[in-house]
């Protein structure tokens, strides 16, 4: 009886490890043979300015805000001119660690935006009027809400806005059905 309790005490703290290991390492772990979107990356004039959006009312949470070097590869891959100085914001939600980045230019200006958007990037939140009333107190382009339906029969309320670089964000939220 005393071996078979310990046996079990034994494999509930195995669980119990595993459990606590397991969400950290798929965060992190590679996945062979599939396709992943990781990290859209927003490059803005003004790294403050831009977390005024993404971090004090979008609600993102800074995991890292760093420097840059000359021999970073955002030069060759956004074709950053060598004289702009570079800053790089990784953004993390409760689910999910580095979803977003944000990536200052400075010493560079940013060339407009072009019309129509190229591009979006979604994201679902809650509580999508008083987000969008910050987004509206914050100054931004706003584009009026819609309600729709998911292909699954889900009742959606969507509503997109212009950050202050010009970035295309359309904000979504789930309703009761």
């Amino acid at each position: 009886m005393i071996k078979s309790v310990r046996t079990a005490m034994a494999f509930m703290l195995l669980v119990g490890i595993l459990a606590s290991v397991v969400p950290a390492f798929a965060q992190t772990a590679p996945f062979v043979g599939a396709v992943q979107i990781k990290r859209p990356n927003l490059v803005v004039s003004d790294m403050d300015r831009a977390l005024r959006v993404y971090r004090d009312i979008l609600a993102f949470k800074v995991f890292a805000l760093d420097a840059s070097g000359p021999e970073s590869y955002s030069y060759p891959v956004f074709k950053f001119p060598k004289e702009a100085k570079l800053r790089m914001a990784t953004l993390s939600t409760e689910t999910g660690v580095r979803i977003l980045a944000l990536t200052e230019m400075k010493g560079a200006p940013l060339p407009p935006k072009p019309v129509p958007h190229r591009d979006a990037v979604v994201i679902e939140v809650k509580g999508i009027e008083q987000v969008m009333e910050k987004v509206k107190a914050e100054g931004l382009s706003i584009v009026p809400p819609k309600l729709s339906k998911t292909p699954e029969g889900l009742t959606f309320i969507e509503q997109a806005f212009e950050d202050h670089d010009g970035h295309l964000i359309v904000l979504y939220e789930i309703r009761a059905s």
